[in-house]
């Protein structure tokens, strides 16, 4: 009898499983029609033309960009993937396989992937995971937020510095799920409709976005920037033009947002929680001296990052010191090391791959005779392209947007390929105008507080303000 009363709730089951299947389909449908498309309008813009004064490699150089354009543009394939699609075309298009020269041709577009910059980071990356593994972060925020105390204004600036730090040393996604998490109880305390509940869940995008700016490790498009550039700029030169932008536009941040955002009543305290870091995120107790290890090659990871023209270490180099340390002493199992992202690494590594046969298949080159910037100053097509970056990386993936515009600005920029390349990567990280601009904006967006509309306000401000900092700042930094 039962077994009879159960077929209905059944029949049910298959029919919505038969339902969610035949979505899937359709959307598979849909990317692999957008990949094709990506394919043929590479094809036609690449060999339609006759394109006279670009040698067949450049031909070939120009297909694998827009097929990698297209591709990131419209997400028919994983952005990681396209980084590895480009390597598998130039090694076949450009890698001179079965001709003379092939076996060491094809090296050159895989060599990106143990780059200095993949290893710088990597070691970023471990010690993102080491902290957030050990409850230092959360540790951090608890105690930052309980220096500046209950008062909503200084609560928002606190929490925003916590934001902003954290972000420049892991990952901004980490950086906001984990502050989200502890704003989270906070928010839950004010009355419904109090405009200070979306003010602070918009500052943790806000700052975690804007604080990658800061440092080399901090956001993957200053590592393409630093990687295309040949290694010119090493972290503390990073900071040097990446540090000041970032700060003014936190500054910006945090008095839009403590404007257009107070709390309702001005007597309003804020009911901060306690959240002891006694374990890792499974609820595992980890030993102290794990976390005092975290905090002791960190600190010193950074000041050797810090002071690597002193004592001449490059900073790729300093880099192993938490990856061997944390890997030889326990503190990170082999499931932690899996769980790195290791899909940002292939999509830099692809990245840098692009530029490298942009240059050296004479695209680059021919995309300065084909372009009017002849009577263009230098200034105002650095600020172009930044600005171009910007609302790319409102768009699409801030990275793709990154990997596209920078070997393209360095080569209609040269003799001033720093004052080009490091805007388009800051101003990539100043695009958060909608939910999907950034994973922090999709965080904060995903709580159920908050509207499209409210990035729209502060996207915009920061989406035309940062290119033109980044771009005054980085030609002053580079005379």
């Amino acid at each position: 009898m039962s077994d009879q009363t159960d077929l209905p709730q059944v029949s049910d089951e298959r029919a919505e499983a038969r339902s969610l299947y035949g979505r899937l389909e359709i959307r598979r449908g849909k990317k692999g029609a957008l990949a094709a498309a990506a394919f043929a309008a590479a094809a036609l813009v690449a060999y339609a033309p006759r394109h006279e004064s670009l040698p067949a490699a450049g031909r070939h150089g120009l297909f694998i960009l827009v097929v990698a354009a297209v591709l990131w543009a419209t997400e028919a394939v994983s952005a990681y993937a396209v980084g590895l699609l480009v390597m598998g075309l130039e090694i076949l298009l450009l890698g001179g396989l079965g001709r003379d020269g092939g076996e060491e041709r094809w090296i050159r577009y895989l060599q990106p992937w143990s780059s200095s910059i993949i290893w710088l980071l990597l070691g970023g990356f471990v010690m993102g995971r080491a902290a957030t593994k050990t409850g230092l972060d959360r540790w951090l925020a608890q105690t930052v937020l309980r220096a500046f105390g209950t008062v909503p204004s200084r609560a928002l600036l606190g929490l925003m510095c916590v934001g902003f730090v954290l972000s420049m040393f892991i990952s901004n996604t980490a950086a906001a799920a984990m502050l989200l998490a502890v704003v989270a109880p906070v928010v839950a305390t004010l009355q419904p409709g109090d405009r200070l509940r979306k003010g602070l869940l918009l500052g943790v995008p806000a700052a975690t976005n804007i604080g990658g700016m800061g440092t080399l490790i901090g956001s993957p498009p200053n590592a393409i920037a630093a990687g295309a550039l040949g290694g010119s700029i090493d972290f503390a030169r990073w900071i040097l033009f990446g540090l000041p932008p970032a700060i003014l536009l936190f500054a910006v941040s945090y008095l839009w947002l403590r404007r257009a955002h107070p709390p309702s009543d001005p007597a309003t305290r804020l009911v901060l929680p306690r959240i002891a870091p006694d374990g890792d995120a499974g609820g595992e107790p980890l030993p102290a001296w794990r976390r005092y290890l975290v905090m002791l090659v960190f600190c010193v990871t950074v000041a050797l990052w810090l002071t690597s023209g002193w004592h001449r270490t490059p900073t790729p180099v300093v880099s192993f010191l938490p990856v061997v340390a944390f890997a030889a002493t326990g503190v990170l199992r082999p499931q932690d090391i899996r769980s790195l992202q290791w899909d940002v690494l292939l999509l830099v590594a692809g990245g840098l791959s692009l530029g490298a046969a942009i240059s050296d298949t004479g695209l680059a080159s021919w995309l300065v005779q084909m372009l009017p910037t002849s009577s263009v100053s230098q200034g105002a097509l650095a600020l172009a392209i930044a600005l171009a970056a910007a609302v790319l990386s409102n768009l699409m993936s801030n990275t793709a947007a990154t990997n596209v515009l920078v070997p393209i600005g360095i080569a209609l920029a040269p003799g001033f390929e720093e004052a080009v390349a490091v805007p388009i990567a800051l101003a990539a990280s100043s695009a958060m105008c909608l939910p999907v601009s950034t994973p922090p904006n999709a965080l904060a967006f995903a709580t159920g507080e908050l509207t499209a509309r409210d990035f729209l306000g502060l996207g915009v401000l920061l989406g035309i303000l940062g290119p033109v900092l980044a771009v005054a700042w980085c030609a002053f930094v580079a005379r």
